[in-house]
């Protein structure tokens, strides 16, 4: 069988193809793992981790936060695109919004952590740290291979704790060390610097065959072009020649292409060459 919801610009970057059902996208992946969707409930995950939370139509103030407190809103549960219409309000502005729900506002390092597990063991991490500099609370850029050893204690406790009985992939986002979201998929627009022995090592994971964690990925960095860009033919010869991909993006708003390269500079100066300005 086909990896399931993979976009088709990707599709070459999905080999060896698994024998099992295997899901790409957070709808698929919710579909096919009913033991373990439970997950995808966001307003349980920050539960779980402590965070002060509640639905929409629970007052903040209510459980002690100030009325001048930066909260987050978003919905309980959502797979068509999980950041979407989350957001910061104060925590007397929060709105009576049915399936939403707001949790105490984070701050600190945001981090996206890919693991395979083996019977709700883990077993393989990636781990990403996304930059400082943001666009609409999104990290312009992520550095792949990032060490957070601390973070990986935090989810190998997670996945016993909440993916018994599991085998395949999953993913979490932290920011300064606490849950955001968690996913039964990995982070695939960061595979193509996982290097060539990942995709075979989660398909026969998840074919049960014998497996042995791929090594500890190269790394390198995906650039997000948010704004304008110049894509001519022109400039994306320039960036292959520096050895940075790029991928045009008409599917998520606000964001015209994704950079993918090994080294850092190369990527800032193709996003310089593409939208006159410049990444520090």
């Amino acid at each position: 069988m086909p990896f399931i919801g993979v976009l088709p610009e990707r599709k070459p970057l999905f080999k060896p193809e698994p024998r099992c059902d295997l899901p790409v996208s957070d709808a698929a992946a919710w579909r096919l793992n009913p033991a373990h969707r439970h997950i995808y409930d966001k307003l349980r995950l920050a539960l779980d981790a402590g965070l002060t939370a509640a639905p929409c139509g629970v007052r903040p103030m209510d459980l002690g936060m100030a009325e001048d407190a930066e909260v987050f809103v978003k919905p309980i549960i959502n797979l068509a695109g999980m950041g979407l219409s989350a957001r910061s309000v104060r925590a007397d502005a929060v709105p009576m919004e049915p399936g939403s729900f707001w949790a105490e506002r984070l701050s600190g390092a945001h981090s996206s952590s890919d693991c395979l597990v083996q019977n709700g063991e883990p077993r393989w991490f990636a781990h990403t740290r996304g930059s400082d500099q943001k666009d609409a609370a999104r990290p312009i850029y992520w550095e792949i291979g990032a060490e957070l050893p601390e973070a990986e204690a935090w989810i190998s406790a997670w996945v016993r704790r909440n993916l018994a009985g599991y085998t395949g992939i999953c993913n979490i986002e932290l920011i300064g060390g606490r849950p955001i979201e968690a996913h039964l998929r990995g982070s695939n627009g960061f595979f193509d610097l996982y290097g060539p022995e990942f995709i075979p090592a989660w398909v026969a994971l998840a074919d049960g065959d014998d497996f042995s964690p791929p090594p500890p990925i190269p790394g390198g960095y995906v650039i997000s072009v948010f704004g304008e860009a110049d894509l001519s033919e022109e400039h994306l010869r320039a960036a292959e020649s520096m050895g940075v991909k790029v991928q045009p993006d008409p599917s998520t708003p606000g964001r015209a292409a994704i950079l993918r390269c090994r080294e850092r500079e190369a990527g800032f100066e193709v996003y310089r060459l593409l939208t006159g300005r410049t990444l520090g």
